[in-house]
């Protein structure tokens, strides 16, 4: 839940590096989170009104976690755009996303793995 907090504090901070804990912990309590607010609005009936508010509220702490992610495997954040290509767009967003951090600084700032240890 910390790592889902933390992205949200860094709400429009693009410019640094998120490791990949940092970014799939933050998609889990996503999707946990965005589950409840479609249970919610199927149970008071809200057609989607819920939803949209929660997926909209989102929208720019999503892109900007995926932003710092990319710059943690030393790539520009502009790589964010390759997933509007269907589907193998979505796919090499996805290998990217999932590669390790580099242990090394580069130009997008200090390592976060080895801030961490």
């Amino acid at each position: 839940m910390n790592w889902y907090i933390n992205a949200l504090k860094n709400y429009f901070n693009f410019s640094d590096r998120a490791r990949r804990k940092e970014y799939w912990m933050f998609v889990l309590f996503y999707i946990i989170f965005y589950a409840i607010s479609a249970a919610i609005d199927f149970a008071v009936g809200a057609s989607g009104i819920i939803l949209m508010v929660y997926a909209l509220a989102m929208l720019i702490p999503s892109i900007s976690v995926g932003v710092r992610r990319l710059h943690d495997t030393n790539r520009s954040g502009w790589w964010m755009l390759i997933s509007l290509v269907p589907l193998v767009g979505a796919i090499i967003l996805l290998v990217f996303l999932v590669q390790d951090s580099r242990d090394e600084d580069n130009r997008y700032g200090d390592s976060p793995k080895l801030a961490a240890a």
